[in-house]
């Protein structure tokens, strides 16, 4: 356990050091990226009753800066996570072994990216390394925006995802949902022409359209012509670069410079 509030503190600190490792353009960005490790010194399988929590900071561009389109590969023979495991978890063992199946993928299929299902009923999970979100018209007739649920484990709890899910209720403007989607609704959906948009969110691309889903052998092309993609991630970056101030600003008061807490 540690005191979140002097974490915080810390971090205000090492920002106004490398304030001047901040790019001044546009879509870019200083990255925060805080690391935990166990440094028990033994060699062994078990939980490590010594840990350290550090924090380190470098310069970015925007992973997808023109906001292009995804295609995504839905393929069930490939799981990324499941109940019980740690799927929801930050941790590299999410992570790499998922490298050489979207290599394959890019090579073999000419997809940028994979739809990770799930289950019998191909529950569709994350997009890649991202939160998926889906734009439609419900079975009630009503605008929703949703995405995958927490409470499964097979997802990571992502601030993007957070902070998309808190403004989109700020707004009132449609519903905003927590809950599964099999690829069988989803397609069926897209039949009947709900689906409005899908896009995938994260740390580094922000938000990112989704234009086809290979799946299945079929090819389900999705319009990216609606404008809640590009609106979320106008507000975002607004907030992000101070453009628009928002509740989520914290003040780094040695350099009286804004950021968010959110990134």
């Amino acid at each position: 356990d540690f005191d979140q509030i002097e974490l915080l503190r810390c971090l205000k600190k090492l920002i106004s050091i490398d304030h001047e490792w901040v790019p001044q353009s546009i879509n870019s960005s200083l990255y925060i990226r805080p690391t935990f490790i166990g440094t028990e010194p033994t060699l062994g399988i078990n939980n490590s009753s010594m840990a350290k929590l550090f924090v380190i900071t470098s310069p970015v561009g925007s992973y997808f800066p023109t906001l292009e389109p995804l295609s995504l590969l839905a393929d069930p023979h490939y799981i990324r996570a499941w109940p019980g495991g740690c799927g929801s978890y930050k941790i590299s063992s999410n992570y790499a072994p998922t490298v050489p199946i979207q290599c394959q993928t890019l090579k073999k299929y000419g997809c940028q990216q994979m739809l990770w299902l799930f289950g019998d009923d191909h529950q569709m999970t994350e997009a890649g390394t991202m939160n998926l979100f889906i734009y439609w018209v419900n079975e009630q007739g009503e605008k929703e925006l949703i995405t995958p649920p927490l409470d499964s484990g097979l997802v990571l709890p992502g601030i993007t995802r957070k902070s998309i899910l808190e403004l989109c209720l700020e707004w009132k403007e449609f519903k905003v949902s927590e809950k599964s989607i099999s690829m069988k609704t989803f397609s069926e959906a897209l039949k009947l022409g709900c689906v409005k948009e899908v896009f995938g969110a994260g740390t580094a691309a922000v938000v990112c359209p989704v234009n086809k889903i290979l799946y299945l052998d079929q090819e389900l092309k999705i319009d990216t012509h609606n404008s809640l993609t590009q609106r979320i991630y106008k507000e975002l970056t607004d907030i992000h670069y101070y453009r628009k101030p928002h509740h989520w600003m914290e003040d780094v008061d040695d350099e009286e410079e804004c950021i968010t807490n959110r990134s």
